[in-house]
């Protein structure tokens, strides 16, 4: 098990639940356009929230934006260490690091001693796009091995300087890669994990990608933190991440709705009918499971396990509770109908 870290007073890590992070895509100096976006990012369930740094700006920028959000804000720096430390200045409640491109021993130091003084945990990151040379060379090419032996050499590298407050995230956008990193990563070190597939893609192929590499990492017991890495709006990355956690019975919010793929046997206008019942879904903080069937095949008897479920028949439909059919109505009655036992359950 790994070791618990606090970001901001949301603990990660020793079975604590897996935490939702994304990361804004607005300029961190426009701090409203900033702020309104992570607002968007906390309403769909985000629970850590990363900012860029590039600049002094938007280091400032910080003390204005977090009194105005309820989540940890992490900011991620790259080149400068100075940055690291005026976003620690500035309120950051973590700071996302690579130490192989950060600065000088000197201020690798500085930077370390900075996060020490008030306990602000450091993600020391390594990507499978700037894995230093002498890895490449030593693996012949990006391995697992070698992404993983950066990480920890960096890791090492701040331990030395007496700081152990920390989190680790090695990322790829190869999906077999990361899953073999991750459990090296996993048997060699106790810090919290950061899980990620980086680069992933556009949303329909990036969340596939991501779903599959994430999910198989969380599935072997590894990772403690996940970001889904979109290209896109980030509220996707986080409506993507509780899906994953959700179907990995990881973690419990909210309606799960399931369906059936559709067949010649299908007599109702299903596929609306579902995305509907899904929209339905997200107004309703409750834990169940809602069928939408295309046939009374697939009906009250393959969705015995739902709470609640709508099985298809010709332009109408059985509205039906633990598998046993409560009326049939009409197709255009069955949404109204299901909201109304959602409401009561």
């Amino acid at each position: 098990m790994s070791k618990k870290v606090n970001i901001g007073g949301r603990i990660i890590g020793g079975g604590m639940p897996i935490a939702i992070q994304s990361m804004t895509n607005t300029k961190t100096e426009d701090t409203a356009a900033t702020v309104e976006q992570i607002h968007r990012l906390e309403a769909a369930g985000c629970e850590i929230v990363r900012v860029t740094v590039p600049t002094e700006e938007a280091a400032r920028a910080l003390e204005e934006i977090k009194p105005q959000i309820h989540i940890p804000l992490v900011a991620d720096i790259h080149f400068d260490y100075r940055l690291a430390i005026s976003a620690m200045d500035h309120g950051a409640d973590k700071v996302r690091i690579n130490p192989g491109n950060i600065g000088s021993e000197e201020g690798v130091r500085a930077l370390v001693e900075r996060a020490g003084r008030d306990q602000i945990p450091l993600r020391v990151g390594v990507n499978s796009g700037s894995l230093e040379k002498k890895y490449i060379e030593k693996y012949g090419g990006v391995t697992p091995e070698g992404l993983v032996e950066s990480a920890l050499a960096q890791a090492e590298r701040i331990e030395a300087l007496g700081y152990s407050d920390l989190v680790i995230s090695i990322k790829s956008s190869h999906v077999p890669l990361s899953i073999r990193a991750h459990e090296l990563l996993g048997a060699r070190c106790d810090y919290p994990l950061h899980v990620g597939i980086t680069e992933a893609g556009t949303l329909k192929k990036g969340t596939i990608r991501s779903a599959v590499g994430i999910g198989a990492i969380l599935s072997r017991g590894l990772g403690d933190t996940i970001r889904v890495s979109l290209t896109g709006d980030p509220v996707e990355e986080v409506l993507a991440a509780r899906q994953i956690l959700s179907s990995l019975e990881l973690k419990e919010e909210g309606i799960r709705v399931i369906s059936c793929p559709t067949c010649g046997r299908t007599q109702i206008n299903l596929i609306p009918l579902a995305e509907a019942v899904e929209a339905l879904a997200e107004k309703y903080p409750k834990n169940l499971t809602v069928a939408v069937m295309g046939c009374v095949v697939n009906g009250p008897g393959e969705a015995r396990e739902a709470d609640l479920g709508i099985a298809g028949g010709k332009a109408e439909g059985l509205l039906f509770k633990k598998g046993e059919i409560l009326r049939k109505l009409p197709e255009d009655q069955l949404l109204a109908a299901l909201e109304e036992e959602i409401i009561k359950w």
